[in-house]
């Protein structure tokens, strides 16, 4: 084999490099594509190395005179339609006097038949490796941490393999591998717990990690083996190899692993919930074949991996989420207690430091700056929340472990606040609830300096002339630990503070909002007191004084009758003055009633209407007497009620029916029900005096009065106290008449209280 040349790699578009297209093979099989017919319409270059044919000849001839008897094992399963697009195994093929573990896949329009050498003549034999893979399998669930469970894998992968190191890394977010378990023989050096820099591994080629699962060098020696004709014939283009096995890798990559002394390496992608999570790379210091069933198995060990990391992470994450839930819960209620949502906040600052695991916490409201903990000091707190406004971070969560990367002030906050979670708690007002967490000074270890660029070769004349001539990259060649000091950066904030962060957003909004209809239904409710208390005072100055200027009147008449002998007027004086003492004693009741309806509490339960409606009408009979009254009652529903609240109510609106139809003979009352989803509604109608509906609108008012007192007696707060019980009940109440023909009385009460 032709060593590979030495001559410099220029990288400057190593990330637009065609990996999938590399258009070549390694050596170490050959490569056929065929139609679907069966007929072989390319062949790797190194045809004639394996099998003696020339790669021209074999293009465009059937299969069977190419690789001769062979094809006859492969001819069941040639068809497209029974492979993937995946290397599916096929069988172990001799093909003169040489054999091969053949591979097929359909991809990019074509069958791809893959021959790799084999040392032996028999098929693929997994019994080998189930003690690994079932020792692996067993000891899995001992491992509670992903770092145990990485560090099992690394060493069963490494005896699968044979392969001198393992290693097991993650992708941070800024796609830096961390390693974090490794497996290794003795003499190898240790990359344990160092980085590599994500400029390591292109983006392009990360995508091709999450394609195609693994991915196998044997000799980064190696010297490509072309293919011919090097465009493929169906699309016209070159060849997608993304899944075959003996694709050709970068010569950037290959010189990447001669500088780290690799001569062989296999990568095993681990994916944890459908993104690329991290690699287990294993290294050789000689080249390295390995047979597709060791590979097969690394591979099956790798996603038993990947599946155990997500259940942990899961786990994990399910329990962290649970914990800060909990805490977000436990302040939602303290802050419901007062009427002020700043307050209630500052009273639970402890609370809101565990909440976020900060170091201070700020809340700003206009003027007022409120901390606990560490926090920088209130004017650049201010200056802080003045750049949050400007950078329009007004109406969302705005989060950073690195302040000092988009904050100009952010160096001399740098102590107690190189990270910043910031809450907006208003639409309209600067007010925001701001979480601080302190710098944390770390050490990071990487696995030769990230920062390097290395020019290759040697350049002659003066420094201008050397900064003038770009030359062209290598890969890097220092691998040896370079420590790096972080500064400025705090603890990242967890996906789930921050999600549960909006949560508590949404959930303070609530709040607030709720305060606010709670505020304008008590403005509604302050101000039809302030009517009905301009109500009470006008009935104290008019009603009630009205029966004790009656009392006082009659008294004095009765004091300058003492001498008389007139007994039949002293006696209609004391009459006189016990009615009215009855008439002020009735409204000063009537007065109490209405009050206490404001203040008892409902204790509802279910009501029969039929039966509450028969107990009003029999409480009726000494005020009916001996008047002819027809009752027409049609079957009531049951409701859920006060019971004593709608007593009241509809012993009213009977009384009312009753009194107004005095002067109707027979006085002729009706009561029925009409129900929905909704709502239940109850009408109770009479033949009686009725009113003029101009003035519907003041019938349910405190002491509005359609009629003359001295035509209708009463105090006018009976059907008051009507409105305020249904309306307590959620309900409502009206009434229509026709003046001189009745009127009907009617209220609903909701199906579903809400209490």
């Amino acid at each position: 084999m032709t060593p590979p040349s030495s001559a410099p790699l220029d990288l400057s578009g190593c990330d637009r490099e065609p990996i999938r297209t590399p258009g070549s093979i390694q050596p170490h099989g050959f490569l056929l594509t065929l139609s679907q017919e069966g007929k072989v319409l390319q062949a790797s270059a190194n045809l004639a190395h394996w099998i003696g044919v020339e790669a021209q000849a074999a293009c465009g001839r059937p299969l069977a005179e190419v690789i001769g008897a062979a094809a006859e094992g492969l001819s069941q399963d040639l068809p497209g339609d029974k492979l993937g697009n995946r290397p599916l195994y096929l069988c172990t093929a001799a093909i003169n006097e040489r054999h091969f573990d053949v591979l097929g896949h359909v991809w990019d329009g074509l069958v791809l038949l893959e021959f790799e050498a084999a040392l032996r003549a028999e098929p693929l034999d997994y019994r080998h490796l189930y003690p690994l893979l079932g020792d692996f399998l067993l000891k899995v669930n001992e491992k509670q941490s992903v770092e145990s469970l990485a560090e099992l894998a690394a060493h069963h992968v490494r005896m699968v393999s044979g392969f001198g190191r393992v290693m097991v890394y993650q992708f941070d977010r800024d796609g830096h591998g961390h390693v974090m378990a490794e497996s290794k023989e003795d003499g190898y050096h240790s990359y344990m717990g160092q980085r590599f820099p994500a400029s390591d591994i292109p983006s392009q080629a990360r995508d091709l990690y999450a394609l195609s699962r693994i991915r196998l060098i044997q000799d980064a020696n190696y010297v490509p083996a072309p293919l011919v004709p090097p465009q493929n014939p169906v699309t016209g283009q070159r060849n997608d190899l993304s899944f075959a096995a003996l694709r050709s890798v970068s010569p950037v990559h290959l010189q990447y692993m001669r500088n780290m002394g690799t001569l062989a390496s296999m990568s095993v992608s681990l994916m944890v919930k459908g993104k690329l999570w991290g690699l287990i790379s294993c290294h050789n210091e000689t080249p390295c074949p390995l047979p597709f069933e060791k590979r097969t198995a690394c591979e099956q060990l790798g996603q038993v991996l990947a599946l155990c990391i997500e259940s942990r992470e899961d786990a994990s994450e399910l329990q962290f989420r649970l914990e800060v839930r909990r805490m977000m819960v436990a302040m939602l209620g303290n802050l419901t207690k007062g009427a002020d949502v700043i307050d209630n906040m500052s009273g639970i600052f402890p609370e809101l430091l565990r909440f976020a695991r900060a170091g201070g916490v700020a809340i700003v409201a206009g003027d007022r700056v409120l901390t606990y903990g560490d926090t920088p000091d209130a004017a650049a707190i201010e200056d802080l929340v003045a750049w949050l406004e400007l950078q329009g971070h007004g109406s969302e969560i705005y989060h950073t472990d690195a302040l000092s990367q988009d904050y100009p002030g952010a160096a001399a906050l740098r102590r107690n606040a190189s990270g910043l979670l910031a809450m907006p708690i208003s639409r309209l007002h600067k007010h925001y609830l701001l979480w601080f967490r302190p710098e944390v000074v770390h050490t990071i270890e990487w696995a030769g300096n990230p920062h390097e660029k290395e020019a290759s070769g040697t350049a002659s004349g003066s420094a201008s002339d050397m900064a003038s001539i770009p030359a062209p990259l290598t890969p890097r060649t220092s691998f040896a630990t370079w420590r790096e000091v972080i500064h400025g950066v705090s603890l990242p904030w967890h996906v789930a503070e921050i999600e549960l962060t909006g949560e508590f957003r949404s959930a303070l909004l609530g709040i607030a909002l709720e305060r606010a209809e709670q505020m304008a239904e008590l403005a509604e409710e302050l101000g039809r007191a302030n009517k009905e208390l301009e109500a009470f005072s006008y009935s104290v100055s008019h009603d009630l004084r009205a029966p004790l200027r009656h009392i006082v009147g009659f008294s004095d008449l009765l004091l300058e009758s003492a001498g008389s002998e007139d007994t039949t007027m002293r006696q209609r004086f004391l009459t006189n003055i016990k009615e009215s003492a009855r008439l002020a004693g009735k409204l000063v009741d009537d007065l109490l009633s209405f009050s206490q309806m404001g203040r008892a509490a409902l204790r509802p339960v279910e009501v029969d209407m039929s039966k509450l409606v028969a107990s009003c009408i029999d409480k009726l009979a000494i005020e009916i007497g001996q008047r002819n009254v027809e009752w027409d009652i049609a079957p009531l529903p049951r409701i859920t009620a006060d019971p004593t609240f709608v007593h009241l109510a509809v012993q009213n609106l009977l009384s009312n029916a009753i009194k107004f139809s005095g002067q109707r003979d027979p006085a002729q009352i009706r009561i029925w029900s009409e129900q929905d989803a909704q709502e239940t509604v109850f009408h109770i109608a009479d033949n009686g005096a009725g009113f003029n509906m101009d003035y519907v609108h003041k019938l349910f008012g405190v002491f509005q009065r359609l009629h003359r007192m001295e035509d209708f007696q009463g105090t006018g707060i009976g059907l008051a106290n009507v409105r305020r019980i249904v309306e307590r009940h959620g309900g409502r109440a009206w009434a229509d008449s026709v003046q001189g023909q009745g009127a009907t009385f009617s209220f609903s009460i909701p199906r579903k209280l809400a209490l």
